[in-house]
């Protein structure tokens, strides 16, 4: 094989490297000594010729070089894998009881695993790649994961955008790449409850494991009130309602697998003292269309946790618009005094901005209300760049 890849880069991206930016565009690279494949190990150097870090070379993303390291040289082998896999999982070990059997190992980027996320649940463990650069270190991963792991099965998930690509390397989304084939429906543990996960098939790895900390807090004001889960998925902020002994909790969702999904985890819980008190309904409706009529029924409690309304910076404004429109919708349907929780995933719009929207919009109808606190990034989903901040959430009781 030639030598190793070697890049320099502008000095603008040199700074951000050694501020902790994990990434390195094309238009940033002023100097490589030989055409790169994607997956190999790119060197980088800094305008003194010293060794500034190594990353994974993407030569058909404009996202050039992804860091794995900054600082000191090191050998990227099978130890340090190893070394570099038990950083993250110690740090998350120590934050989960028995009762919690799922949350993400490692975070990507904010983990040193960037373009690769690795989620529990329970005995299994889904491993998403974002980018084609780690295909080719798929065998040393899977050897490193079974070392740490030998119990465990392994789910490979694949980005939409690298699929055709994993063909070459006949890998495919949802396939079983180390241990037991699935034979029965995955269930893990979440403050005590149990959910299901569609590890090979559902959005993201089979469940949105950063909402954890924000359904159990909406479980904490929930006693004897009448609960609207917006956007509900598969029903975990309602369930988590229900277990705080809500009265009544409903999922309203477009999508009836979904709402069937919210219906299977509330059975598998029917055994639980406050949830089985609790009546539990769905509802399949467009949310935006649902909101804005007159003629609901009222809810005491309302959680808004739509999907990412700003995938990129172009839909900003819309977005802004729509967080502005689902919250009148919100307070159409509040009885009050209310709780209204409003979050967001968008990161194209920051918390502060997100927050602003939310009280204004209220403070606009000339209704008082008492702000009861924000959250973002749960423990297991550190942020650690500008770019990594997406999650936050807004709660308000309304007078």
């Amino acid at each position: 094989m030639s030598k190793r890849l070697h890049l320099r880069i502008t000095a603008a991206a040199e700074a951000a490297v050694k501020g902790g930016h994990p990434w390195i565009f094309n238009e940033s690279v002023r100097e490589q000594n030989r055409s790169g494949k994607t997956g190999e190990l790119a060197i980088i150097f800094d305008r003194q010729n010293r060794f500034l870090g190594v990353g994974l070379f993407d030569n058909e993303s404009p996202l050039r070089v992804r860091i794995l390291h900054k600082g000191t040289p090191v050998q990227i082998d099978h130890s340090w894998w190893t070394s570099h896999l038990d950083k993250a999982v110690i740090f998350r070990e120590k934050h989960f009881a028995s009762d919690t059997t799922g949350y993400r190992l490692l975070h990507g980027e904010n983990d040193g695993w960037p373009g690769l996320v690795l989620d529990r649940y329970g005995e299994t463990l889904c491993l998403k790649l974002y980018t084609a650069a780690w295909f080719q270190w798929l065998p040393m991963i899977i050897s490193v994961l079974s070392n740490r792991f030998p119990s465990k099965r392994i789910v490979l998930r694949l980005s939409r955008n690298i699929m055709s690509a994993a063909q070459q390397h006949d890998l495919t989304d949802g396939s079983i790449i180390f241990g037991e084939e699935i034979d029965e429906p995955v269930i893990f543990l979440e403050n005590g409850l149990q959910f299901y996960s569609e590890v090979q098939k559902g959005q993201k790895t089979g469940f949105f494991l950063d909402q954890r900390e924000n359904r159990q807090r909406v479980r904490e004001i929930s006693t004897g009130r009448k609960m609207l889960n917006v956007f509900s998925f598969s029903g975990g902020f309602a369930l988590n309602a229900a277990a705080g002994g809500a009265t009544q909790a409903t999922d309203l969702d477009i999508s009836a697998h979904a709402l069937h999904a919210a219906e299977n985890n509330f059975r598998l819980n029917a055994n639980h003292p406050q949830i089985s008190k609790c009546l539990h309904q769905t509802i399949q409706a467009d949310a935006f269309e649902f909101l804005a009529a007159s003629s609901n029924p009222k809810y005491d409690l309302i959680v808004l946790d739509p999907p990412s309304l700003a995938k990129r910076e172009s839909e900003r404004a819309e977005a802004i618009k729509a967080y502005a429109g689902l919250v009148r919708g919100a307070l159409r349907q509040l009885q009050t005094p209310g709780c209204l929780v409003a979050a967001s995933c968008s990161a194209h719009v920051s918390s502060d901005e997100f927050f602003q929207i939310v009280r204004a919009t209220i403070a606009a109808r000339n209704i008082s209300f008492q702000e009861m606190g924000t959250t973002l990034h749960p423990v297991d989903h550190p942020a650690r760049f500008k770019e990594a901040h997406y999650l936050k959430a807004i709660y308000l009781e309304v007078k």
